[in-house]
């Protein structure tokens, strides 16, 4: 257990150090800051930029609920899409640079180097989240006056299960495949059946492809089909252990 604590703390230091530090969190503060902005004045930009096309047209007048569907749209659409890149050589990376032999020469188990990973990512991808989730719900309140919190943080709260299940499903794609390259490939291509299967309900209902949709109606403020969203978080987490799991099974297999 210690030489886990004493690996773990090696991990978040290791974040703190690198470019993972600024990347990640410089896409989710553009996101918190611009998000309400857009959604407070794109109707009037649409307007000054086209001018008359747009003057017959009635424009929805802006609320704090666009606000925070473009916060949980941007996290869904190009937040996934740089967690999958970044963390395709979650593993590999440092199977290639050769930190991970120096570190299982110490009392550190194979087992416990894929799963403290894991989790101490998991720990900062939710750190992110509340921190820029803060930032929208202050900019939304100063933007349009009010910021009520319920539907911001329960889209927020359920976009998090989903960014941890791609997290865990690129730890195993990442022992899987030698090339952070490869893995982060199939991570976007699994983002892309996913994504695709989430129209289906049956499988929406019942799987991690119904999460995204349920963020964006929760972000709307719509009625939330309460056992959809639970079914769906409790299998998203439940798959996301399996596949950390797997991959510390199979690195427990594999040549360094």
């Amino acid at each position: 257990m210690r030489s886990a604590l004493v690996f773990a703390r090696k991990e978040a230091f290791e974040i703190l150090r690198t470019w993972r530090v600024f990347v990640l969190p410089a896409i989710l503060l553009l996101f918190a800051l611009t998000g309400p902005l857009l959604a407070k004045y794109t109707p009037e930009i649409l307007a000054a930029v086209a001018g008359d096309q747009f003057s017959s047209l009635p424009l929805p007048t802006p609320t704090v609920l666009d606000a925070y569907g473009q916060w949980i749209k941007n996290l869904g659409q190009i937040g996934i899409f740089a967690l999958v890149i970044i963390y395709g050589g979650i593993v590999s990376g440092e199977r290639r640079s050769g930190t991970a032999i120096l570190v299982l020469t110490k009392p550190v188990s194979r087992v416990a180097f894929v799963v403290v990973k894991a989790i101490v990512n998991a720990v900062y991808l939710a750190v992110l989240l509340v921190a820029g989730t803060l930032v929208t719900w202050a900019v939304t309140a100063a933007v349009f006056g009010e910021a009520p919190g319920g539907a911001l943080w329960s889209s927020a709260l359920v976009w998090l299960v989903l960014a941890v299940f791609y997290l865990a499903v690129m730890t195993l794609f990442s022992v899987l495949i030698p090339s952070a390259a490869g893995a982060a490939g199939a991570g976007l291509g699994l983002f892309a059946v996913i994504s695709v299967a989430g129209v289906w309900k049956p499988l929406a209902d019942w799987s991690p492809a119904g999460l995204l949709g349920q963020a964006t109606s929760l972000a709307a403020g719509a009625p939330a089909d309460g056992d959809a969203v639970l079914w769906s978080v409790l299998i998203s987490l439940g798959v996301a252990v399996l596949a950390v799991l797997g991959a510390a099974a199979l690195f427990r297999r594999q040549e360094l």
